[in-house]
């Protein structure tokens, strides 16, 4: 993580969209209900899941290449820890991201460090929830 507890504020406000990766259909997931707490917080939550759903009104894709550019600058990624070189090498490929969160408990040190050195800044093991609660 590079980001400073100092910044998680600031870092949050800047960015008023939040693409969410692994936005879940389950409402009893955090993947879905971290998502909804931001959106009904101010945030514009999009997603990505392989399988289409409508659940929670999210606007959903595929996959995060089919997400516009400017709707990915800050990702939320919900996926297990040893799946996250796999998430980075995906964004580092598509570019344009310029926040990488990795959601509580989900943490991969090298696969984090890549990103980094690509200049992207990196949140791991924070819940957008609990950091919500703290700064605002």
């Amino acid at each position: 993580m590079n980001v400073p507890d100092s910044e998680i504020k600031s870092l949050l406000q800047s960015y008023p969209t939040i693409a969410v990766y692994g936005l879940s259909q389950d409402p009893l997931k955090p993947s879905h209900y971290v998502p909804v707490f931001i959106r009904d917080k101010g945030w514009n939550v999009i997603g990505t899941y392989p399988k289409e759903h409508t659940i929670g009104g999210f606007q959903i894709y595929k996959s995060l290449q089919d997400i516009p550019n400017e709707k990915r600058k800050f990702i939320d990624v919900f996926r297990s820890s040893d799946s996250i070189p796999e998430v980075v090498d995906e964004i580092l490929t598509l570019g344009g991201t310029e926040v990488l969160w990795l959601q509580l408990g989900i943490s991969h040190p090298e696969a984090e460090k890549r990103a980094e050195n690509a200049g992207i800044k990196v949140v791991s093991n924070r819940c957008l929830i609990i950091e919500y609660k703290k700064y605002f």
